[in-house]
């Protein structure tokens, strides 16, 4: 045997397995390209490109007066096809360094310099998606739109603009939490107003098709087959938003004043339940307040002595309390089994009537009169207090809505205790607004409105959808009864606990209420904080509008509901009261003083003299000024300059005396908007000269 044939044999051997491996790949590539061709083609086609969910523009959210409250502001990330076919080297070449410079200018992120150098690296890499520059606005996309190369529109240029849509709140924190906010990630779930009208809002989605890139990217493809997104209605809330700005700064300053940990108010109108302001403020670990819970809605607490009303009506309707019964409260410290209820100022009081502990809030008159009225029957107490609904939510189209608790004989928690300690607001549970919903049922002449947070919902400037208001008990207790309680309220502030709180030109009727709770969730454990509220309506003879005020954990000048919520409560009252002329009597409005002349009307001094030489009226002028006022003499007309606030300030003009022509010139380059009642001259004005107003404010001028 040779040496050659093993060589020869091992040569041969490799040489047939390589023919068949090539015989082998040959036989794949004709299955894959011939048998399973469509499969595989529709396979690539699908991974490479798909159709794919194009988000509508969501609807807007305005306050009452048609102010934007959440719209929907576009951003846009700029990317590039470096690979466009159209995007030739000679062309890329020489607009590169003009394009790199207005990029820089227009950002300001990357000199002129790092953009040529990134764009000519991902050209050089062939990148068909690059990112230019992520979140820019509406207007740098308009822009750059103009520059060198983009100008010669997406497929010469490569440029491709990624609309995405963010929601914003012009108004900043004013009601925040109410209005709410949606999450980029669309499958997060809404809060607020966002979320109880979503189904409005958001519209309906459209599809686009889109290529896949390397790096998980998607770039849309216009076939001319996609899809447009539906935007979304407009939801109209009933927010006042000059209301909601005095009703933030005025809990903004009692939580400062106090140092409290939160707080909330809230304002409605009686006839309607519609909600006009509504503000919750949480105190940061910086010291300052934003709005991060709606307390209102979301958080049912012991509501202390504001729930005493509720339980002398359950006395009055059984015809078992009589305001005018005596009581003997041992000087503020009654026992109760193992526990002994106390008074805020023992030693203060012995006996008196039921109707004087109401006033000055009492503990012990009040459970006395409970449970000598319903000791041996407490389900029937209970049973009162649930016809009164406090066991149920509202229904508030807001998300998160705290269900009340309001437990009876029987069941959990139920002890010999439990009826006093809950006729004084304790082991029981409800929400401000829950609580403002009963309040408000009182001043309403017994009928219970649900709040109320949008009036309407409109498409493309139509109304669409109306949200009537809803009764949610057309009776809530017999006249007798109503007209009872209602005097009980009014005295806690003529004569009660709320002395504070009266207002000089009308009336107002209410009660404090000042709870402990427990921090954290254990009195044990963490100890207590206090509670302050005061929730009532005005005018008191006859309610317009009602308003709850509660503040969590006060540290620093009292703890009392008179002292610290009770000042929010005036302030609105008093704001409310005076730009609403329909709720005064005519002695409390600014009025023009002195005679007034037939013959001319304060006003623009040029046009003034004119018409007074015109005219041949004697006339005498002291010192100079654009605006004059006019004074009717024996013989002469006495013409003065007249102060007027520059447009830049946010004080309101004088007009009184003024034609309707210069009035409206002057109101309306303040920022204002006019309402007009009668004809001649002004004689009166809602919103008092000097005083301050935002943008947008409503004033009503009387003329005569």
């Amino acid at each position: 045997m040779s040496a050659s044939k093993p060589i020869r044999v091992r040569s041969g051997i490799v040489y047939i397995g390589v023919v068949l491996f090539a015989i082998a790949i040959a036989v794949q590539l004709f299955r894959i390209q011939l048998v399973e061709g469509d499969a595989w083609r529709a396979k690539v086609a699908t991974v490479s490109t798909t159709w794919r969910t194009v988000q509508p523009e969501r609807g807007h959210i305005y306050s009452e007066d048609g102010r934007l409250l959440a719209t929907s502001v576009p951003e846009y990330d700029v990317r590039m096809d470096l690979a466009a076919e159209a995007l030739t080297h000679e062309r890329f070449e020489a607009a590169i360094d003009s394009l790199a410079w207005h990029l820089a200018k227009l950002f300001g992120d990357r000199t002129a310099e790092e953009y040529e150098r990134d764009l000519r690296d991902a050209r050089h890499r062939k990148e068909r998606y690059y990112l230019v520059k992520r979140n820019a606005n509406h207007m740098q996309v308009q822009a750059l739109r103009e520059f060198p190369l983009y100008r010669d529109g997406r497929f010469k240029s490569g440029l491709v603009t990624e609309k995405r849509l963010v929601r914003m709140r012009p108004f900043g924190r004013l009601a925040a939490r109410s209005v709410g906010y949606v999450l980029r990630d669309s499958s997060a779930k809404a809060i607020g107003l966002e979320g109880g009208y979503d189904k409005w809002l958001k519209g309906v989605t459209g599809r686009r098709l889109e290529r896949r890139l390397a790096g998980g990217v998607w770039m849309p493809m216009d076939n001319g087959e996609g899809v447009e997104p539906v935007p979304g209605s407009d939801v109209h809330s009933t927010i006042d938003v000059n209301l909601q700005d005095v009703a933030d700064a005025a809990l903004e300053a009692q939580l400062r004043k106090h140092g409290a940990q939160y707080g909330c108010v809230v304002v409605m109108e009686v006839e309607t339940g519609r909600i006009k302001a509504i503000s919750n403020l949480t105190r940061r670990d910086d010291s300052t307040y934003v709005e991060a819970m709606n307390y209102a809605v979301g958080e049912a607490t012991e509501p202390g002595s504001t729930f005493k009303l509720a339980s002398i009506m359950v006395g009055l309707e059984e015809g078992l309390i009589n305001p005018e019964d005596t009581v003997d409260t041992k000087w503020g410290r009654i026992p109760y089994h193992d526990r002994v209820m106390h008074d805020s100022h023992e030693g203060l009081h012995r006996k008196m009537t039921v109707r004087r502990s109401f006033e000055l809030s009492l503990n012990t008159g009040i459970s006395l009169a409970v449970t000598k009225a319903f000791g041996k029957e407490p389900r029937k107490f209970v049973e009162g207090l649930r016809r009164f609904h406090l066991h149920e939510a509202t229904g508030v189209m807001i998300p998160g809505e705290a269900v009340p608790t309001l437990r009876g004989p029987g069941e959990r928690g139920w002890s010999g205790v439990s009826l006093p300690w809950m006729s004084i607001g304790y082991e029981v549970a409800v929400t401000p607004l829950q609580t403002l919903t009963f309040y408000n049922a009182v001043a309403n002449n017994g009928r219970m409105m649900q709040p109320q947070f949008v009036s309407h919902v409109s498409r493309n400037g139509r109304i669409t959808e109306r949200f009537e208001p809803r009764v949610l008990n057309e009776r809530l207790c017999s006249d007798k009864t109503l007209a009872t309680v209602r005097g009980l309220l009014q005295g806690v502030v003529d004569s009660g606990t709320a002395t504070n709180l009266k207002a000089a030109h009308f009336a107002i009727a209410g009660k404090t209420g000042t709870a402990q709770i427990a921090r954290n969730g254990s009195y044990k454990q963490h100890g207590v904080s206090y509670q302050a509220s005061f929730v009532g309506y005005f005018p008191a003879d006859a309610p317009k509008y009602s308003c709850i005020v509660v503040v969590n954990g006060p540290t620093m000048s009292g703890i009392y509901g008179n002292v610290v919520a009770g000042p929010v409560f005036k302030e609105i009252a008093d704001k409310i009261y005076s730009n609403r002329l329909e709720l005064q009597h005519g002695t409390q409005l600014a009025e023009a003083t002195g005679p007034r002349t037939p013959v001319s009307m304060s006003g623009r001094a040029s046009d003034l003299r004119a018409a007074l030489e015109g005219l041949g009226v004697p006339f005498q002028q002291e010192g100079e000024g654009e605006w004059m006022s006019t004074l009717a003499g024996d013989s002469t007309v006495m013409v003065s300059p007249r102060n007027v606030p520059s447009d830049a300030t946010d004080m309101v003009p004088n007009v009184l005396g003024m034609g309707l022509k210069d009035a409206l010139y002057i109101l309306e380059n303040r920022g204002l908007r006019v309402r007009v009642q009668g004809n001649g001259m002004v004689r009166r004005q809602s919103l008092p000269p000097g005083s301050r107003a935002l943008d947008g404010s409503t004033i009503v001028i009387e003329l005569a």
